[in-house]
């Protein structure tokens, strides 16, 4: 029986288990779970991703399922609200970074036809696949992180520094980076 080859970071905890073979590095093309990804890789910063994924139904209920046309109309008056009913970390700029990246997601979209079309332009349009023998060789950041970035926060968006990117790319997929050997690897 060959051995269990999962990335070592989803072996953990049950929910990091479940997120790595369902949806981490799955290719996303939806705007409302870009955003969403978006919005949680920017909270995650400086906290670890277990974390953000015990809080994620309650991040889904404080951001209106991610609907960026409901967001786009929050302000600094919906931080506190936030704060006291929902179950989210409670970093006020984290919280209106939410509201602000949500005009400028709205802006992207004007722009670019759809938030995806902004956004994959980064890989060409298709996943990078990577072939990682073990986590140690996986980058923090890559030159694509660091463009997007640099995007991004031209466009006006907020917690979207180069490694919060490059985890973002990963949880869409827009790069794939299970080590070989791993079931999830994309082949």
């Amino acid at each position: 029986m060959k051995p269990d080859t999962t990335c070592a970071w989803a072996m953990n905890h049950e929910l990091e288990r479940i997120y790595h073979d369902e949806e981490w590095g799955v290719p996303v093309y939806d705007d409302r779970v870009l955003f969403e990804f978006i919005t949680l890789e920017g909270a995650q910063a400086g906290l670890s991703w277990i974390t953000i994924l015990k809080k994620r139904e309650g991040y889904r209920a404080a951001f209106e399922n991610y609907d960026l046309d409901k967001l786009v109309n929050y302000g600094e008056q919906d931080v506190e609200r936030i704060i006291e009913q929902f179950d989210v970390v409670r970093h006020r700029g984290k919280i209106a970074s939410v509201f602000s990246n949500a005009r400028a997601a709205k802006d992207l979209i004007e722009e670019y036809g759809s938030l995806a079309d902004a956004l994959w332009q980064f890989v060409d349009g298709k996943p990078l696949v990577n072939q990682w023998t073990e986590m140690s060789q996986v980058p923090a950041s890559t030159e694509q992180s660091q463009v997007m970035s640099k995007f991004l926060k031209k466009k006006g968006f907020k917690f979207v520094g180069e490694t919060i990117c490059y985890a973002f790319m990963q949880a869409v997929g827009m790069v794939d980076d299970h080590i070989v050997g791993c079931p999830q690897k994309r082949q």
